[in-house]
This record gives C-alpha cells, sequence and structure tokens, in this order.
C-alpha cells in the first residue's frame, strides 16, 4: 500500500496589480511524507498564508503541479467556510456530511474541546471571534486528516484551551504529518521536524533547525534594512 504523501513541483503565483502583477510565489518544490512535520519560517508578507490557501486548495497556483496521495486538512482554525445564520452544531453537520464522518460520534469531543456549552446550538452570527476560532479548531480536530496545516499558532481563548490545542497537535496526532507557517522560530522549533524558510516567494529548506533559523535571521535583517 502506498504511504500518504504529497509532493509540489514548481508552485507559482502571480496577483494582478494596477501596473501588471506581481509574483508572491516562485517555483516552490518539495515532498512531504507521511509523519513528518515542516515549518515554513517567513517574514510578514513572505507569501505564507498564499501557499497554505494553494495546498489546502483555498486557491489556484498560476503554474505548477500539486499531487495529493494525503488527506490534507483546511487551515486549522479558519473561520471563512461557516454559515452565520446555522448553528454551531448545524455547522458540525455540514462539515461530518462533507467529510464523511458521524457527527453524533464527533459530538462529544466537540462540546468538550470547545467548550461552548450552550453556545454550540446558537448561531454562528452571534459567536465571538475567539468562540469561532475554538469551533473551528475542534472539528478540525475531529476530522482524521494524514496532514494537518496551521497558519501561524496563535493563542484562541483562555490558557487552558491553547494547551488542549498544543496537546492534541503534539500528543494526539503526533503520527501525522503538518505545514505549519509562521514568523515565530520557537513555535517552529516546537512543532516541526523538517525546517524550511521563505523569502521572496522562494522556499529553502534545510537539513537542521540551526541551518534554518540562522538563515531566516538573515534575511530578517536584510528586510528590516529595507523598510
Amino acid at each position: 500500500m502506498e504511504k500518504p504523501m504529497l509532493e509540489l513541483k514548481n508552485v507559482t503565483k502571480y496577483y494582478p496589480i494596477r501596473n501588471g502583477k506581481r509574483r508572491v510565489l516562485h517555483d516552490i518544490s518539495f515532498t512531504l511524507r507521511q509523519g513528518q512535520r515542516l515549518g515554513i519560517l517567513g517574514c510578514n508578507g513572505a507569501g505564507k498564508s498564499t501557499l497554505i490557501r494553494i495546498i489546502s486548495g483555498i486557491e489556484l497556483p498560476t503554474s505548477g503541479e500539486i499531487t495529493f496521495k494525503m488527506s490534507i486538512s483546511w487551515p486549522l482554525a479558519l473561520q471563512g467556510a461557516f454559515v452565520g445564520g446555522l448553528t454551531g452544531l448545524d455547522n458540525l453537520r455540514f462539515v461530518s456530511r462533507v467529510y464523511g464522518i458521524s457527527y453524533k460520534d464527533a459530538l462529544p469531543f466537540i462540546e468538550e474541546f470547545s467548550g461552548l456549552g450552550a453556545y454550540l446550538r446558537e448561531p454562528i452570527r452571534t459567536y465571538s471571534s475567539g468562540m469561532r476560532s475554538r469551533l473551528a479548531f475542534a472539528i478540525s480536530m475531529a476530522v482524521d486528516f494524514d496532514c494537518y496545516m496551521i497558519d501561524e499558532v496563535t493563542a484562541v481563548g483562555d490558557d487552558n484551551f491553547s494547551k488542549k490545542c498544543k496537546r492534541a497537535l503534539l500528543e494526539d496526532k503526533n503520527d501525522r504529518s503538518l505545514i505549519l507557517v509562521s514568523h515565530s522560530p520557537g513555535v517552529i522549533s516546537e512543532y516541526c521536524n523538517c525546517y524550511s524558510v521563505l523569502y521572496l516567494g522562494m522556499l529553502s529548506l534545510f537539513k537542521s533547525y540551526d541551518d534554518a533559523f540562522y538563515y531566516y535571521n538573515d534575511v530578517s535583517s536584510r528586510q528590516n534594512s529595507m523598510v
């Protein structure tokens, strides 16, 4: 049986601007295998979120190929797919149907993990941003993906919930692959076992965290000197 794998070949992304087009990603290639947890360091505006959106299928690349031989999550804590007029429970039902899981089986986990209580049965439009993130993260953890996508790791809710999120990613899902983009080297060091830096739209892969860290500091200094 073929092992889960994700492969990017020469992925490039342009966006149209007033005077032509702007290149955000250039010729990005890498292969992610089962159990690899890839950290992508990048300064603000490096294209990290664009890369996550392309891999998760929210956007298409301008050119290049992506081969999916593993199931990929939506970016964790993504709130954009929720229907505001529906309750949290109704949104769970919808997501469960899309991904072929039983919402009844997932519900006890969602209730405990999100800590939303009675709000789970209230319309999403009444939720705060933090409550939406709690629900989105909980639903993400309830679906058994081969690879989880994370655009930064930000504190969602109180300290206890943040600890739940960390435990879910580092312990409960430790056999799964991960792609995490961040501007924080400490976060990358904590969550990942493969390391890269995105700079000027190009992705550099490194054999060790130290090599990635030194290169990231160098390009960050160069970028700051140009501001």
